[in-house]
């Protein structure tokens, strides 16, 4: 099931999205098809404007997704190796209309271990309950994808983000990066026990 819209985490946010709904909120959401304790390794997706380079509120938000997953155990991928994962990540302004989806905590989910598949039966199948949103003044959007699917397994997101000019707008940009963070809640396997000690070099 191909999706990109942001999916929303936790059922209660369901009951309190009228009132909260112009009010700043980070969030995430995830894949049922997810390999999530399977990736180890990184590249970012290029683009133009924020994703760029050359912006220096791109680099910003580069280097802070860099720390973070460099803490979870993630590598960047080594030269001539295909990463594991592909970082996507924008910056909207003004208010967004979200398409979003009730789910289970994301953390209880990755403990499972279980992940849907195309041989996965549709009594199975867990399904995606739609919930609209409305996120307001600023959206900063993460996006993980699956290298070898090409298909989107987790959004992070902060919306309210109001980005200020010059260096403050990287200090925020940086602090909602690791907010977006807080909830993925994923080491890579063997990591904590020091088992991951992948031949990959940081880039």
């Amino acid at each position: 099931m191909k999706w990109y819209v942001t999916l929303l985490a936790g059922s209660g946010l369901l009951l309190s999205g009228c009132l909260m709904s112009r009010e700043a909120r980070v969030e995430s959401d995830y894949s049922y098809a997810g390999q999530f304790r399977r990736y180890r390794t990184y590249e970012f997706i290029s683009g133009d404007g924020i994703n760029s380079d050359t912006s220096r509120l791109g680099k910003a938000v580069r280097d802070a997704i860099r720390s973070r997953l460099k803490i979870q155990g993630y590598r960047s991928a080594a030269i001539r190796r295909r990463p594991d994962l592909l970082v996507n990540f924008r910056l909207f302004e003004g208010d967004m209309r979200f398409r979003g989806y009730a789910q289970d905590d994301f953390s209880k989910w990755v403990k499972t271990g279980y992940s849907e598949d195309e041989e996965t039966p549709n009594q199975d199948r867990k399904g995606y309950q739609p919930v609209r949103l409305i996120l307001a003044e600023g959206t900063l959007l993460v996006t993980l994808i699956d290298n070898k699917t090409n298909r989107a397994v987790w959004n992070g997101y902060a919306s309210g983000v109001s980005v200020p000019p010059g260096p403050q707008g990287e200090i925020v940009l940086r602090r909602s990066v690791r907010s977006i963070f807080d909830q993925y809640h994923v080491f890579t396997e063997g990591y904590l026990s020091g088992q991951n000690t992948a031949n990959e070099t940081d880039e």
